[in-house]
């Protein structure tokens, strides 16, 4: 029923190309997409494609340049540079739209799925906007936040539908972000908590730890360095895995930690089980890989990327995360500290929302594209 319902439907999917994260929180939705029949193209960068492409081998990628953001080697110089890039920020978004026209001309699609891609919408097929971030934290005050959220919402009108990645009962995971006191005036769906990964019954291994590295450069290489020097004299088993899918050269450690470029999902699903605790970026596709499998986590958010300080703020007060700076980061006293954290359950995000938001679009677009079969 569910393949028939979806019958020669070309969807596209587009995750942003910030960090990796936009694009493991998809591998939820394309699985939807596929087992309901849909045709899935993926568009997306390089190293989402590394990516995806091992998760997903039968399925087509085209190239769809990202918005190339570019961070500072310190808190004041990160929010500087986002401010200073918002113009070539609206080029791209400009860009990518006209992208998509071109797209829908030679191909004529009948549906597409943007995860925080702003110009990925059109008048043509029904497009839906996928964000946790409907309340805009820009660092510089809440003049600055309203006036990035008035921009924001006036692209995400642009869009048929827009698909939340939280529980619709707040707080949720995202608290205010994807909780705000005014929401955007179009169809939203609360889509539930988005991970790639499946919990189970198996204990962790006492004292090893699992290091994830994501985001943007340089404060990737930042805080690797940082954790490099200081895991040498860990005296348990540590797995580090860089975030670099596209990256050949390996990294050599030394005999107790295990250093990778990239893991496919089931690889890194047995690395999360195991790891007693993970030290990772307070990214919310990390938060929510780290919910869906109840891990004890060490979160050190961007320095300078207000939404992942917000996040991180939220998660520690509620004692679903411990949290550290980055700036005088220490393992071993994160570690101690951890230790004695008393950390919450994360709450239950519902299974069957994700699949109803998925058929719902399945089934507007078979019934008012006029590509569709």
């Amino acid at each position: 029923m569910l393949n028939q319902a979806a019958s020669n439907s070309k969807i596209i999917v587009a995750p942003l190309n910030w960090g990796l994260g936009h694009a493991t929180r998809c591998v939820p939705i394309i699985k939807q997409l596929v087992d309901r029949g849909a045709q899935v193209i993926i568009a997306c960068g390089a190293s989402q494609k590394a990516l995806l492409s091992a998760e997903f081998p039968q399925i087509r990628f085209v190239h769809l340049p990202g918005y190339d953001l570019k961070y500072g080697d310190s808190r004041t110089m990160t929010r500087v540079k986002i401010i200073f890039q918002i113009p070539k920020i609206l080029i791209w978004i400009k860009s990518e739209n006209r992208w998509l026209r071109r797209f829908i001309a030679d191909e004529r699609p009948n549906g597409l799925i943007s995860d925080n891609r702003y110009g990925l919408h059109s008048g043509e097929i029904p497009c839906i906007f996928m964000t946790h971030q409907l309340k805009i934290f820009s660092g510089f005050g809440r003049r600055a936040d309203r006036i990035l959220q008035n921009l924001s919402y006036r692209f995400i009108r642009q869009f048929a539908a827009c698909w939340i990645p939280d529980s619709p009962e707040e707080p949720g995971l995202a608290g205010s972000l994807s909780h705000p006191e005014n929401l955007p005036a179009l169809p939203l769906d609360y889509i539930g908590s988005l991970s790639r990964f499946q919990a189970t019954a198996q204990p962790f291994k006492k004292g090893e730890l699992l290091v994830l590295l994501s985001g943007p450069e340089p404060q990737r290489t930042i805080l690797e360095n940082k954790i490099l020097e200081e895991i040498k004299a860990y005296p348990g088993k540590a797995n580090l895995v860089r975030g670099l899918p596209a990256k050949a050269a390996p990294l050599r450690t030394s005999f107790h930690i295990s250093a990778h470029n990239h893991l496919p999902a089931y690889e890194l699903n047995r690395l999360l089980i195991d790891a007693e605790f993970v030290i990772c970026r307070s990214g919310y596709s990390s938060i929510m890989d780290i919910a869906a499998l109840g891990k004890k986590s060490i979160v050190v958010p961007t320095p300078g990327q207000a939404e992942q300080e917000y996040l991180a703020r939220h998660l520690f007060k509620q004692h679903l995360v411990f949290s550290t700076g980055q700036k005088d980061f220490s393992l071993g006293r994160a570690l101690n500290e951890a230790s004695n954290f008393s950390y919450a359950t994360f709450p239950a995000s519902p299974d069957e929302l994700l699949g109803q938001s998925v058929q719902t679009f399945l089934n507007f677009v078979k019934k008012r594209n006029p590509f569709s079969g």
